[in-house]
C-alpha cells in the first residue's frame, strides 16, 4: 500500500490508475492464462467443466468499516466463495471481483480489500483474473469464482441416504460469538474475545479438509455452513429427502461455552444458528473413516427435515437474506 494512498479518494486518483495500481506486481494462478489487462480474462478449464458460485457484499448489511478492516474485509469476500465451489469438492482456480464504492472512498480502503482478497485467494489456491470498478452510493463488493474438479463427480446436497453419518470440519459457533462481541459493545481488548473477533472478521474454510483429504472415500453430500448448521443441514436433508439428527453433545466446546458466559449468552445458538462459520458438514457411508479434521455430529434417517437429540429446534435456524431487510441495517451476514 502506497504511503499517501490514505489521503487520496478514489475520485482523486481516477479509476483506471486505481486498477493499475491494484494490480500491479500480483501473480496469477496457473490456471489463469491471461489476467487483468484485456477485455476478459482467459481461465483455463482442464476438466472440461467449471464450479461456478458468486456471492455479494453490501456495506451495512454484511459488513462494517469500524468492525472490520479492508484487508478483513477483502479476505471475507473471497473465503466465503471459495468455500461454496470446495463444497462441491472443487479446487478454487480463479476470482472475478466487482467493487463499487463512492467517490470518496481513500484509495487506502480500495488497496486493503484487494490485498485482503489476494491473501485469500491465494490461500484457497487461486488468484484474481479480473474484474469491474464503478461509482456507487455505498461500498458493494462482488465475487464470482471459479472452481476444477480435476475430473471427479460434484459432490451436491441430494446424496445422503439413510443410515449414512454426519460429520463436520472446522468450527462452528465463533463467528457468532464474534458478532454477539461487536453487537453488545463488549471490551473487544478482552483476550477472552480475541479469537471471536478474529473469527468473525475473517473466516477460516478449511479447504484442505476437503480438497487435500478425500482418498478413494468421498462425503454421499457436502455443504458448507454459512447460513447456520441447521439451517444448512436443512437446504441438505430438503434436497436429500432425509431425516439428520445432531447430537448435541459432539458440538461441546467449552471455549465458546466461557465467552457465552461472559457474555450472557448461549453458546449452542451460536453453533446451531450462528452462521458465516464456512465449516463443511457432509454425509458419508456408515462404516467410513472419517479423513483427517472431520468429526462426526449426527447420523441420517427416514423423514424429513432436522432435528437435534430427536427434538426439532426452537427458535431461529439461520440467516435469510430479506429477513428484516427494511429495518435498520445489521453489521455482517447475521
Amino acid at each position: 500500500m502506497s504511503e499517501d494512498s490514505g489521503a487520496q479518494t478514489v475520485r482523486e486518483l481516477g479509476e483506471f490508475a486505481l486498477i493499475e495500481r491494484i494490480n500491479a506486481g500480483r501473480e496469477q494462478a496457473a490456471q489463469v492464462l491471461l489476467g487483468p489487462g484485456d477485455d476478459a480474462a482467459l481461465i483455463a478449464a482442464p476438466d472440461g467443466r467449471f464450479v461456478v458460485s458468486t456471492d455479494m457484499l453490501v456495506e451495512g448489511r454484511h459488513f462494517r468499516l469500524d468492525w472490520s478492516s479492508p484487508v478483513d474485509i477483502g479476505r471475507k469476500a473471497i473465503a466465503q466463495n471459495a468455500a461454496d465451489v470446495v463444497a462441491m469438492g472443487a479446487r478454487p482456480t480463479a476470482f472475478v471481483v466487482a467493487l463499487g464504492c463512492p467517490g470518496d472512498t481513500p484509495v487506502s480502503v480500495v488497496e486493503g480489500i484487494a490485498d485482503g482478497m489476494w491473501i485469500e485467494a491465494s490461500r484457497a489456491g487461486g488468484s484474481i483474473a479480473g474484474g469491474d470498478l464503478v461509482h456507487s452510493e455505498q461500498l458493494v463488493v462482488s465475487v464470482t469464482v471459479f472452481g476444477d474438479l480435476g475430473g471427479q463427480a460434484a459432490i451436491t446436497r441430494s446424496g445422503a441416504g439413510v443410515g449414512d453419518i454426519v460429520a463436520v470440519a472446522g468450527e462452528l459457533g465463533w463467528s457468532g460469538a464474534g458478532l454477539a462481541v461487536l453487537s453488545g459493545g463488549a471490551d473487544t481488548s478482552d483476550p477472552a474475545f480475541t479469537y471471536a473477533l478474529a473469527t468473525h472478521r475473517v473466516p477460516q474454510p478449511p479447504y484442505a479438509a476437503v480438497i487435500d483429504a478425500f482418498g478413494t472415500d468421498i462425503p454421499t453430500s457436502l455443504t458448507d455452513v454459512s447460513d447456520g448448521l441447521l439451517a444448512d443441514l436443512g437446504h441438505l436433508a430438503a434436497a436429500s429427502n432425509v431425516a439428520i439428527d445432531v447430537h448435541r453433545a459432539a458440538l461441546l466446546d467449552p471455549a465458546l461455552d466461557a465467552v457465552a458466559a461472559a457474555l450472557d449468552a448461549d453458546a449452542a445458538q451460536w453453533i446451531l444458528a450462528g452462521g458465516e462459520d464456512h465449516a463443511f458438514v457432509g454425509t458419508w457411508p456408515a462404516g467410513v473413516a472419517l479423513p483427517t479434521g472431520w468429526r462426526p455430529i449426527g447420523v441420517v434417517g427416514a423423514g424429513r427435515g432436522v432435528t437435534v437429540d430427536g427434538v426439532a429446534p426452537g427458535g431461529g435456524t439461520g440467516w435469510e437474506s430479506f429477513r428484516g431487510a427494511d429495518a435498520a441495517p445489521i453489521a455482517d451476514k447475521r
